[in-house]
């Protein structure tokens, strides 16, 4: 499986949820005692950083907006806890024919929607063709995960292979699902666990028209089904969301086809101030949160909470909009990569572990190429090119979150703070826009491009060069704002569809070489273990190398 090249640095992080999370193999009782120690019922309560966007997966890119779907929805392929090899989920098996285009899943039986409707194959067909021929360019405009996968809807914009990967799905009989693709891609078949490929009830998607999604000015609007009325096959059903109060609320799903929660309700409690988190920890009132500042996770260790690091699956950059037309000018964006100090920024800001980044993706991960050209820090070579450039004493408008901490970026204040310094250091004139991430940020970024500079990352879903390269590069995006690298795209496109294991390899690394020499679409910062922290009366919390947690095995007390 494409995973194969992560286990030996998954091995740590095995050994770790194991020892947080071994009673989470039992199954699950609602007699008391639910088998190997762990207790049932009551309430697990968890902090989130920020309120989710919505609820309906495919309308979704973000880990705060994943975490409760999570819990409510099922894929047909799913990440195996504690690691990013694939199991099954709604479907039990899969194969694929030799060219990778036609993939046959054999569904799992008895499956029911949270509203008591069938989940067979016609649900499964239901949701994939849903996607393809999504309406309105407010509605595919929040389709990132489909975009990158698959590259385009029906009768729209295409990938650099000419057009979308998706051709048909057909329901052979309730149980067996086939879906045919125009083209090989290398995405599959992890992409198949991708949380934004979440199987939703077909009767709920058309009874809270689910497609509706409007834009108003430079915000959206999202369907009942989104915001109140999701329905997938998870462990959790929905209990509500109180976005004032920052609150979701799950339930406990009695009939769950897998191993069921063993509580009885699951609240994801929103508290953006990282501070607060840790203090409402200490005070009890939560039992876990995400991403402690690096400085707190010993401390947090040492008062007998459970700190889980996880290993550095990830990446963060600063994105550069060439939108701007300074930015255009390939020595002005070397300017910029020579002008951080990286090394430093990872002394003083990453947790341990951290480690400055050279690529967009780990090394852990095929196609990774050790002699890409780096840009170690050398203010003097920055001001150099600037002055070749003619863009001295320029200014940019540098984006930056709040209300956030990601895994791949646990405190973007203070990350903005040390590399804006960097760049004034070199001349360059730094206007920094502090927005939001669910309020704001993302949509100025990712739909707008309103920005010059900006912080963002990723956190793998699946090992494989394009989960990161081509979800960042693949196509024309607002966030980068050059639609016209087709040379970029169409090199990407053509690494993502070689089958050839070898030839993969290679072509990967040329794209990693290219991409650092020739285009420099942003610039790599660092690859940073994520930690999740629980306290000691929670048992069975399993950590995801992928931050892809699951809690129907966590019980308290």
């Amino acid at each position: 499986m494409q995973a194969s090249r992560l286990k030996a640095a998954m091995a740590l992080a095995a050994a770790a949820a194991l020892a947080v999370g071994a009673s989470g193999c039992a199954k699950s009782e609602r007699d008391g005692d639910g088998g190997g120690g762990a207790k049932t019922g009551g309430t697990f309560v968890f902090a989130g950083a920020s309120n989710p966007k919505n609820f309906d997966p495919i309308f979704n890119d973000d880990g705060e907006s994943f975490r409760p779907i999570r819990q409510m929805y099922d894929t047909l392929i799913q990440n195996k806890p504690g690691t990013a090899d694939l199991q099954g989920a709604l479907a039990e098996t899969w194969e694929h024919d030799p060219e990778g285009k036609v993939w046959t899943f054999h569904l799992r039986k008895g499956v029911k929607f949270h509203d008591g409707t069938p989940f067979n194959a016609a649900a499964v067909c239901f949701n994939y063709d849903r996607w393809y021929n999504m309406k309105g360019a407010a509605a595919q405009a929040q389709m990132q995960y489909y975009l990158d996968v698959f590259g385009g809807f029906a009768n729209n914009e295409a990938d650099a292979a000419g057009k979308p990967a998706y051709n048909k799905c057909e329901a052979k009989d309730d149980n067996t699902a086939v879906l045919t693709l125009n083209q090989y891609k290398g995405a599959f078949p992890g992409a198949f666990a991708l949380t934004a490929f979440s199987i939703a009830s077909p009767e709920a998607l058309k009874k809270y028209d689910a497609d509706t999604v409007k834009q108003n000015g430079d915000s959206f609007e999202y369907s009942a089904f989104a915001n109140e009325h999701p329905v997938g096959t998870g462990p959790f059903t929905f209990g509500g969301w109180d976005k004032a109060k920052g609150e979701v609320t799950m339930n406990r799903n009695p009939d769950y086809w897998g191993e069921k929660a063993k509580v009885d309700k699951l609240i994801i409690k929103v508290i953006p101030d990282e501070n607060t988190r840790k203090q409402e920890l200490r005070a009890g009132t939560v039992q876990g949160i995400d991403f402690p500042a690096p400085a707190d996770r010993k401390a947090l260790a040492g008062e007998g909470f459970n700190v889980i690091d996880r290993p550095a699956f990830n990446i963060l950059y600063l994105g550069i909009n060439q939108k701007n037309p300074k930015l255009k000018d390939l020595r002005v964006r070397q300017a910029i990569a020579y002008a951080l100090n990286r090394q430093q920024l990872v002394q003083t800001k990453g947790p341990g572990g951290t480690k400055v980044a050279d690529e967009f993706m780990p090394d852990t991960v095929l196609g990774y190429a050790p002699d890409v050209q780096k840009y170690e820090y050398n203010p003097d070579k920055a001001k150099q090119l600037l002055k070749e450039a003619g863009a001295e004493g320029m200014t940019l408008n540098f984006y930056y979150p709040t209300d956030v901490t990601r895994p791949y970026m646990p405190n973007p204040q203070e990350i903005f703070t040390v590399l804006a310094n960097d760049l004034q250091a070199v001349g360059i004139k730094v206007n920094g826009v502090a927005r939001p991430w669910n309020g704001g940020y993302k949509d100025d970024v990712q739909q707008f491009g309103k920005h010059d500079l900006h912080l963002l990352g990723w956190t793998g879903d699946y090992n494989d060069p394009g989960n990161f390269v081509s979800s960042f590069f693949g196509r024309g995006k607002a966030e980068f704002g050059d639609q016209a690298m087709t040379d970029m795209f169409a090199a990407i496109a053509k690494a993502d569809g070689t089958v050839d294991e070898a030839g993969k390899k290679a072509a990967w690394e040329q794209v990693n070489r290219d991409i650092a020499s020739k285009w420099l679409p942003a610039v790599p910062v660092w690859h940073a273990p994520p930690a999740i922290v629980v306290t000691k009366d929670v048992k069975g919390l399993v950590a995801s190398p992928l931050t892809d947690e699951r809690f129907n095995t966590v019980s308290v007390g």
